[in-house]
């Protein structure tokens, strides 16, 4: 059910590479989609309240929250524990974890604020590993892909885990009520695919499931959208994504060497301005910015640190759409039950075994 209350926002305005200069305006194109927002910033209040006094009606909904403490970029995650308490970050955290705010919004250090959250908000009761979870651009409307980045190596229930959450946010976020979901494979086939994931795929074709589980994908369907959801180790996911961000630039730089190679390039490309820019369009990743760490007692979305105002904006798209489905709530109910029922497969298997 959607909620119809006002969301509040928990603002790590100091994160990412811009701070205030950015995440200000984001949070006013935010305000223009979603008027019911209020904002909770936190960080360096002379700063934030220069950006805000250019937002007048975003300056109106916020209460700006003065903290010294900002957590560096590169930060180790086990300093940012130690040393972070009262930071930007720390403090939109606690926010959440108090009720104060329905979703954080950070573009700080991932590491960092992965580590904070799990220690602020714990995780959701059965879940071992929350998981990052992303949106990747494809030939038609994005996907959610998850763990790109916050586990190396997970077990066959960390990964049945993922799909779980997985298809909880491509409801949230791509509005799809009933999503697909599959694992990524090194093929197709039944026999091929290291143990645990194998042994994911084979509870997640017996349970009764709340998704439609379509089973194997390769990393070249990834971008075909075959599935709305795709479930991955978080090592070979981060490597998947890293790739693909690293090929759209590559392209992008093949295409404007080659449009500006000659008089006639140059020519064409001016003649197809119109469908370059629809290019330019489909592969802006602002448009897709704003992860998520699944699996804990609160929202924490993470946006990209380099972006700009409209890609922080589409990150808190990602923290109000989860928070508008209730995502905590509903996992939180469906965890043990979905549990129960791979249990019982696990029993049935080991039953096999023993005799």
């Amino acid at each position: 059910m959607l909620l119809s209350a006002p969301r509040v926002l928990a603002l790590d305005c100091m994160g990412g590479d811009f701070g205030p200069s950015v995440v200000v305006p984001g949070a006013a194109i935010a305000l223009e989609r979603h008027p019911r927002l209020v904002f909770e910033p936190y960080g360096d209040v002379a700063r934030i309240l220069a950006e805000l006094d250019r937002y007048p009606a975003l300056k109106a909904c916020s209460s700006v929250h003065h903290t010294e403490l900002v957590i560096a970029m590169d930060a180790k995650p086990s300093q940012a524990v130690r040393r972070g308490k009262g930071s930007s970050m720390w403090m939109a955290i606690e926010a959440v974890k108090s009720g104060q705010a329905q979703f954080a919004v950070s573009a700080g250090n991932t590491g960092a604020l992965m580590a904070i959250s799990l220690i602020v908000l714990k995780a959701i009761p059965g879940i071992d590993r929350p998981a990052l979870a992303g949106q990747w651009p494809t030939i038609s409307s994005p996907s959610i892909v998850l763990d790109v980045g916050a586990n190396i190596g997970s077990t066959a229930r960390d990964l049945a885990d993922f799909a779980l959450m997985g298809a909880a946010m491509a409801r949230a976020v791509l509005n799809v009520e009933r999503p697909t979901v599959g694992l990524l494979n090194v093929g197709t086939e039944e026999i091929k695919g290291v143990e645990e994931v194998k042994r994911a795929h084979n509870w997640l074709k017996q349970v009764e499931l709340e998704f439609d589980y379509r089973g194997f994908v390769e990393g070249d369907q990834i971008g075909q959208h075959l599935v709305d959801v795709v479930v991955v180790e978080g090592f070979a996911g981060n490597i998947a994504l890293k790739t693909a961000e690293g090929t759209a630039k590559q392209i992008a730089t093949y295409l404007k060497e080659a449009m500006t190679s000659s008089p006639m390039a140059k020519l064409g490309a001016l003649l197809a301005k119109g469908g370059f820019g629809v290019l330019k369009q489909r592969m802006d990743p602002r448009r897709v910015n704003g992860g998520t760490f699944l699996g804990l007692n609160g929202i924490v979305i993470k946006s990209h640190g380099g972006t700009d105002a409209e890609g922080f904006a589409s990150a808190i798209e990602v923290g109000y759409g989860m928070a508008a489905r209730g995502i905590v709530d509903h996992l939180t109910r469906t965890v043990a039950a979905f549990h129960d029922k791979i249990d019982a497969i696990v029993e049935q298997e080991e039953g096999k075994t023993n005799h």
